[in-house]
């Protein structure tokens, strides 16, 4: 008798499957060339087809609660509701002033008071979770899986770093490793973005939006031709550790990602499709998927341009003081700012106890400073930790608010566990408050805060220029894939504009005096391609000086635009985007180790004449980085351009209208 229960109890899931009847649905793109199915039954799984081609196979989703109940399995749809949306939406920190918000949607929810949303774009397709529990739930998992017809391959920033013994505990920098999906090493970790190459023409990036109260997702090896969505348990304790205790270090993790509210939708889950790899380097997916601006007022936000210390190591020469953090050096760095007409400055670290933003170095005086960068339109940003910030956020924001400074450059994060990502958005709301802009730079990826909080201009989460100051191979192929992948998420700051270019063979790792590999014409290029609405001069103001034609170009390219066209352009190989402001168009390509030769075609100017300016990769580039050609000619929208990129070389232009 107990065995024949035990068999009844056993086969008791497979008849409450058998008696949900699977009910199956489509969405299609507005231009048709996308499908989604949805599957609904004894589980949920969705399935993605541009054309004929197979971009997603069926993938099972579902939500694991704490108290066991899985959000997906035998699901009963009680009501599904279809609908469109055309409209344009407003972007004024941003790549181009208006996104076109075009997609179908639909809406199932289910019994068991949970729904999922899907939406099918032009370019991309998501879907999100939505729950209407009356009490706060415990999650303890979200099955977010991306299955494949193929094993293709797959370019994969793996985390490679971790700290503290705690492997969701990260920089998220990592240059990327092509594989096959199947390759993918059991409990690996990739940080979003992600990208899949289905066939010859087809990729599909993985990305993610709207994470509000949830842990940011990785991805990790599934089963067969998958890979599978993974996240940070919720930190139970935390202690201050790391380099030099400025990180927030997780020390016991619980076995749940996240408590939260019951009622609420939960974050995107994306896939971007291309058909031809410009595409991937102008694209809108996670702007569109973003909550709106909370911020009302937008007025105060400035983007612009930075005079940065700490890559170039308070390097300065020809002065009658001693360089270093103090006084002297930052109204050097703030002369240097007003004199090339850039808005801001960064006292970097060292200006205060790193744990204690109260605590402020006796060699530095912020008052004074504020002062004097105001006198001379020059406003002044503050690093800071962000484990520093945690602790004192009201009071160091109303502080130094009232003194002056324009925002904070916020570091050492490295989490995007359910904590971290809360107190990010608290941090955000907090200094928009109190009209501070807030540069997210501590190893932290964006997922589309930027746009809910549009006083964060940029995030880090990129192996950027730094990183020339201890050495890494192959930054130039590194260059010409980010804008590919991670620039799908937002912006970056790289902090470009070093003015010692080598190539592979002259090319020294040195701290003090930093150096980068590929061409001057690589470094100017990067100003248009990558996107950072506050963006850095990486290197000192005494060699900008010296270079006063490349720091004349890179002043005057603006950090938003009106308009961008994606021209050219091959993740790892190349890449060419133009962008507008106003009249005036600037345009940027750069490419990998490999010389090549390409064609700028120059039909997206506008009716007329432009004086263009154009910086070259010189004759001997290949074997100094530093040489460059500088021309002005006049062109019009008919003419095409033959460049000649060298080894990590680069192009970079502006077109101004004369009639």
């Amino acid at each position: 008798m107990k065995s024949r229960i035990l068999l009844l109890l056993a086969a008791m899931p497979f008849f409450a499957a058998a008696q949900t009847p699977a009910k199956n649905y489509h969405i299609k793109s507005p231009d048709g060339k996308i499908d989604v199915s949805i599957n609904a039954g004894a589980t949920i799984n969705w399935s993605v087809k541009y054309g004929e081609t197979d971009v997603i196979t069926p993938s099972n989703v579902s939500l694991v609660l704490g108290n066991g109940a899985v959000l997906g399995l035998n699901a009963v749809v009680k009501s599904d509701k279809t609908s469109s949306k055309d409209e344009y939406f407003n972007t004024p920190i941003y790549k181009r002033d208006k996104v076109h918000d075009n997609y179908n949607q639909l809406i199932l929810k289910f019994n068991g008071d949970y729904g999922i949303i899907f939406r099918a774009y032009n370019d991309g397709v998501a879907y999100r979770f939505t729950t209407e529990f009356k009490e706060t739930i415990t999650l303890k998992d979200e099955e977010a899986n991306f299955n494949f017809a193929a094993d293709n391959q797959a370019y994969l920033p793996f985390v490679n770093d971790f700290r503290a013994k705690d492997k969701w505990n990260t920089s998220y920098e990592a240059h990327y490793d092509t594989v096959n999906v199947s390759a993918v090493k059991k409990d690996t970790l990739a940080f979003l973005p992600v990208l899949v190459k289905i066939n010859d023409n087809i990729k599909a990036a993985i990305l993610e939006a709207d994470i509000e109260d949830y842990p940011g997702m990785y991805l990790t090896n599934g089963k067969g031709n998958s890979l599978h969505g993974t996240f940070a348990p919720f930190p139970l304790d935390q202690t201050a550790g790391g380099y030099a205790n400025m990180n927030y270090i997780v020390t016991r993790r619980a076995e749940y990602m996240a408590k939260t509210n019951g009622t609420r939708s939960y974050p995107w889950r994306a896939v971007v499709i291309s058909t031809e790899d410009k595409q991937l380097a102008d694209n809108d997916m996670v702007q569109k998927l973003a909550s709106p601006s909370r911020v009302a007022d937008q007025s105060w936000i400035k983007p612009g341009k930075v005079a940065w210390d700490w890559w170039n190591d308070w390097n300065i020469t020809g002065v009658d003081f001693k360089a270093g953090i103090n006084v002297p050096t930052y109204k050097y760095y703030i002369d240097f700012a007003a004199a090339n007409k850039l808005e801001y400055i960064i006292i970097d670290e060292g200006w205060s106890k790193d744990t204690d933003l109260n605590q402020v170095n006796p060699d530095i005086n912020i008052e004074e400073l504020v002062a004097y960068g105001k006198e001379r339109n020059v406003g002044i940003i503050l690093w800071a930790s962000w484990f520093a910030t945690m602790q004192q956020t009201d009071a160091v924001f109303d502080k130094y608010e009232k003194i002056g400074v324009k925002g904070f450059k916020i570091d050492f994060i490295d989490r995007d566990d359910q904590f971290a990502v809360g107190s990010l958005y608290d941090i955000a709301q907090k200094a928009a408050n109190h009209h501070l802009l807030v540069d997210y730079h501590g190893m932290y990826k964006p997922s589309g805060l930027q746009r809910t909080f549009p006083n964060i201009l940029n995030f880090e989460g990129v192996k950027g220029l730094e990183n020339m100051k201890w050495g890494v191979n192959n930054q130039p192929g590194y260059d010409v894939s980010i804008p590919y992948i991670r620039m799908l998420a937002g912006p970056l700051d790289y902090t470009p504009g070093g003015m010692r270019n080598a190539n592979k063979a002259a090319f020294r790792a040195i701290n003090g005096n930093p150096m980068t590999q590929g061409t001057r014409a690589h470094q100017l290029a990067m100003y248009t391609i990558f996107e950072a609405p506050l963006q850095m001069l990486a290197d000192n103001p005494s060699t900008y000086k010296k270079e006063q034609e490349s720091t004349d170009y890179i002043a005057s390219v603006p950090t938003t635009f009106d308009e961008t066209v994606a021209l050219d352009g091959k993740v790892g190989e190349f890449v060419s985007i133009a962008r507008r402001k106003g009249t005036t168009w600037y345009a940027g390509a750069m490419t990998n180790w490999d010389d090549r030769e390409i064609t700028i075609d120059l039909s997206f100017l506008g009716e007329g004449s432009y004086k263009a300016v154009l910086f070259s990769d010189g004759v001997n580039a290949d074997r100094n980085g530093t040489d460059y050609v500088r021309k002005e000619v006049t062109l019009t929208s008919k003419d095409k351009l033959t460049v000649k990129l060298a080894s990590g070389g680069g192009w970079a232009a502006r077109f101004e209208k004369v009639n």
